[in-house]
């Protein structure tokens, strides 16, 4: 699919669903890792993960371009656009888009780190950190006792 032809299929659906034309630009835009789409409030412009076509289906790009419709119409009539608007929320519904974008081949799955930092207060009380902290500068929070590093816990990931 090509920009002209997401142009295209933008305006069609702005009218169908909201009876309103799209007067801006809808591109595919390679960048977007993690999300579907972006509405651009400083343009009001639409950019759309193209992994959206080629990794799912037609009707998950049309749930997505629906999803950015909402916040566009929205924007640019002055009512709620915010995801966390009770009023945006029900737009979405009403007109079926998808409220998320499944995860693509390019966003980052979240790893377990590899290894961590034991300390431990006077007391017993272990703790764990991701990277060293400064001994002196810290105390355990559940005791307020000092702490100092104990070793360091390898993980296989």
């Amino acid at each position: 699919m090509t920009n002209a032809e997401l142009q295209q299929l933008v305006e069609k659906l702005s009218l169908a669903d909201f009876g309103r034309p799209f007067q801006h630009q809808a591109t595919f835009n390679r960048r977007l890792r993690t999300t579907g789409g972006r509405y651009v409030l400083q343009t009001h412009n639409l950019e759309i993960n193209p992994l959206m076509i080629e990794e799912f289906n037609e009707d998950t790009l049309i749930g997505v371009i629906k999803h950015e419709l909402v916040h566009y119409h929205n924007h640019i009539q002055g009512l709620p656009y915010q995801h966390k608007d009770r009023y945006f929320q029900s737009e979405l519904q009403r007109i079926a888009g998808l409220k998320y974008a499944p995860a693509t081949s390019k966003a980052k799955a979240r790893q377990q780190p590899k290894h961590l930092w034991v300390y431990t207060c006077k007391n017993g009380h272990e703790i764990y950190r991701q990277r060293r902290i400064n001994e002196l500068r810290y105390v355990c929070r559940a005791c307020g006792a000092p702490i100092r590093l104990t070793g360091e816990l390898k993980r296989n990931v």
